[in-house]
């Protein structure tokens, strides 16, 4: 099933009277149960890329389908709720509300997406259990490590049941060890028909998804199968 299609993406900044060509005529599809890996040195476009694509920032032209739905067509507040309801989102440095317990950082999204209290909560704590982490549940991320902030991180991103999961250099805080188990994480999750769309700097990595998709100076110039 396809779930993504993307045609002409630019996206253009303007600095101190320069124009910056930060997203060149990106043009992809992301299929249903896709593990993908977006690779890329630094500044090759891909969290731009990411950003169009998780409707976190709107591209200067072109055009963007996600579950069929004209995605830029959205209003803000559209936007918002369909985030809520379809696209998870996975960062580097975890991103967890430090005061939180971990269990309560799980909880949140489902809570503004207007779940009850205690649906919220049962729900976040079944998905804490299917990353191993039921037991720290009631910890704050400075009681954990940072791999097990990384797996409170995927459980926040998956509670919800998303179509799509974007993970921004998911690993590159973590030991070996911890990141192969956070990408065994991502090939179940793929299993389970859930799209995970990962930018990665390490080749290592990115040879173990389904698709590695690589950005140069903004244009797609690889989009090759494992």
């Amino acid at each position: 099933m396809l779930l993504v299609r993307a045609e002409q993406l630019n996206k253009t900044y303007h600095d101190a009277g320069a124009t910056v060509v930060a997203l060149n005529d990106a043009t992809l599809t992301i299929k249903t149960g896709e593990f993908i890996a977006v690779t890329g040195r630094s500044g090759s476009g891909k969290s731009t890329l990411f950003h169009q694509i998780g409707l976190i920032d709107r591209p200067t032209s072109g055009s963007l389908s996600i579950l069929g739905t004209d995605v830029l067509m959205l209003t803000e507040k559209q936007k918002t709720s369909f985030r809520l309801a379809h696209i998870g989102y996975i960062f580097q440095d975890y991103a967890l509300i430090p005061t939180l317990t971990a269990i309560e950082n799980v909880a949140l999204p489902l809570l503004m997406a207007g779940m009850p209290k205690a649906k919220a909560y049962a729900k976040a704590i079944a998905t804490l259990d299917s990353v191993g982490l039921s037991g720290r549940a009631h910890h704050l991320p400075s009681e954990l490590s940072g791999g097990q902030q990384q797996r409170v991180s995927i459980a926040r991103a998956v509670s919800h049941e998303p179509a799509l999961i974007l993970a921004d250099e998911p690993t590159a805080n973590l030991d070996n060890e911890t990141s192969l188990a956070v990408l065994g994480i991502f090939r179940s999750l793929a299993a389970r028909d859930i799209t995970v769309v990962m930018i990665t700097h390490e080749n290592e990595y990115a040879q173990l998804t389904d698709r590695i998709i690589t950005l140069f100076d903004g244009k797609i110039t690889g989009d090759v199968r494992n």
